[in-house]
Order: structure tokens, then sequence, then C-alpha cells
């Protein structure tokens, strides 16, 4: 695949603070990267640097083949930025604004409004544009931002919250719209909302204190979870025993833990390296005659992985 944005070594201080210590990663034409950490981990300071609006103290970004500190306008030209909070003009309208855009992106005439009609039907704002911004909703602002970002369909997305003050329905309309668009651009989005990451996310990265922590499909950061592949296995007319007895012989188990009430045994088997067990428990329960009540696989949860990479780094 081909790196779109390829980021090296981003130092960023503020006095004595250090906000982002070294940071480094590529996004692939392609890739949906989740930007993720806590309040105050160098997020929105990062994109900052990417997207020009920040010189680096030390570091590199570069954009589809152009440095942005040595050719900005090349670079730029190339991104969509929706930064954390969307700044507006709050004396313009929707209609107003995007005109303005268009224009500072040097559009004219029928492309002019070709584009513009094209983002209004595609962030669904048609029915506040010729309200003042200042007196729309916060979810209906984001949208107005995210309109101008992708106005000219830049190669590079980057997204600060994109679906921050949005209502369900209209984070669904967001989500549909990134996977559109995902195939022909590399979108990088920062959220504290974990779901989104499972949503739309090929990738994601964790940062904490300014630093890189775990970079990985949210497969494989989920696989770091406490519990993961561990199965969940329900039976009813089996002696406790002999189930257990049964499991722990499997190739593969480490252990199994179980409970029991009066009409129904509850076993927890743990994989550990091996891998999903629950076809060979299944096998098993099968060859045995064993009424099973229920089978489950622990995937593991991306926001516990979160909570232990970032509490393990503060």
């Amino acid at each position: 695949m081909e790196a779109m944005v390829e980021i090296d070594a981003l130092v960023k201080r503020f006095g004595p603070i250090t906000a982002v210590d070294g940071v480094s990663f590529a996004v692939q034409r392609g890739e949906v990267l989740g930007f993720l950490g806590p309040n105050g981990a160098g997020k929105s300071t990062t994109m900052k640097m990417v997207t020009g609006f920040l010189t680096p103290d030390s570091g590199r970004v570069t954009v589809v083949g152009d440095d942005i500190g040595k050719r900005p306008v090349a670079a730029k030209s190339r991104i969509g930025y929706l930064p954390e909070g969307a700044p507006l003009y709050g004396d313009m309208t929707p209609a107003g604004f995007l005109d303005f855009i268009a224009a500072i992106r040097g559009f004219k005439g029928a492309e002019r409004k070709r584009r513009i009609d094209s983002v209004i039907d595609r962030v669904n704002i048609g029915g506040v544009l010729n309200q003042p911004t200042e007196t729309l909703s916060k979810g209906f602002k984001r949208r107005v931002g995210l309109a101008q970002a992708i106005l000219h369909d830049p190669e590079v997305l980057i997204l600060d919250e994109p679906n921050d003050g949005l209502d369900p329905n209209q984070k669904h309309e967001v989500r549909l719209l990134i996977q559109e668009m995902a195939a022909e651009k590399a979108i990088v989005l920062s959220t504290h909302i974990l779901e989104e990451v499972d949503a739309v996310c090929t990738r994601a990265v964790i940062i904490s204190q300014g630093k890189v922590l775990a970079d990985g499909t949210p497969a494989e950061l989920q696989a770091q979870a406490d519990g993961h592949n561990q199965v969940h296995v329900g039976l009813r007319g089996v002696a406790l025993e002999a189930a257990r007895g049964a499991l722990g012989a499997l190739q593969g188990v480490d252990r199994v833990e179980s409970t029991e009430s009066e009409d129904e045994i509850l076993l927890t088997v743990s994989a550990g390296d091996r891998g999903d067990l629950s076809g060979a428990i299944g096998g098993l329960a099968q060859s045995e005659g064993w009424l099973v009540t229920r089978l489950e696989v622990e995937t593991g949860r991306l926001d516990s992985v979160f909570r232990d990479i970032t509490r393990t780094e503060g």
C-alpha cells in the first residue's frame, strides 16, 4: 500500500511541558486510523502539526510526498481538516461559508456550485443553509465543519472528534460517509468514543503523555485484553467434575473455572495462546452428548485494553 502520511519523531513542547514526545507512524491509502488517548495525551497537538497549524520543535511530516515544513501549500492542498471545535464564522450562514471555502480552494462557476451542492447533500445540512452559524446546534456546526473538510475531495482527511455532539442517527450517517470515502483516502480520526474504532477504523494508535503506546488493528488490540479467547460454556444434565475433566484435557486449555446452579453448570475455559477453542469444545459436547445452553467466545473489549495501556503509562 501507498503511504499517504508519514510522521517521523514529532516533538512539541509548551514551556516545560512536552505535549508530543517522539510520535511516529504512517497512514496508508485505504486506512482509517483511530487516534486514541486520554485528555491531554497530545492527540490534537499532533493533528495540528500534521496539518501545518503548528510547527514541531523537531521531527518531520510528509503528506503525499510533500514535506509540510518545506512545501506547506502543496501538502495542505492534499488535506481536509476538521479541527477540534470546528471554528466557524458565527455571522455567516453555512451556504455563505461553504461558498467562501470553495473560493479559497480555487473553484469557480459551475464547478464551485457542483462541489458545494455535493457536500451539502453528503452531510445533510440542507435544512439549515441560510441560518446564521451561531444559531446552529453543536451537531450541525460539526457537520458544516465536516463539509468544508471534504469539499475539495482531499486525499488525506484529518478529523478531530468528527462525531462530537452528533445524535445517534447523525453519527451513523457520518460513519457511513467515512466508510464510503475510505478506499481512496488516508483518514485519521481522533475520538473518545471507542465504539467508533470498532465501527469504522481499520487500525488504531493509542498515545498517552505524548508517546505512542500501541499500534495495531482493533482485533490485535482486543487480543491484549484479559480473558481474550476465553470460552463460556453452559451445560445441563452433566456432572460438573466430568465436564471439567473432559474440557481440561483438550489440547491448548490452560484452565477451567466453573460455577453450578440447581439446573445448570457454567464453565469458563481459558485458551492461552491456542486461539479460539469453541470448535473443539463444540465437537467435544456433541461427542459426549451434552446439552449445551450457552457457547460464547470472549473477544476482549477495546475499552479495557485502552484503560490498561494508558493506566500503566500514567
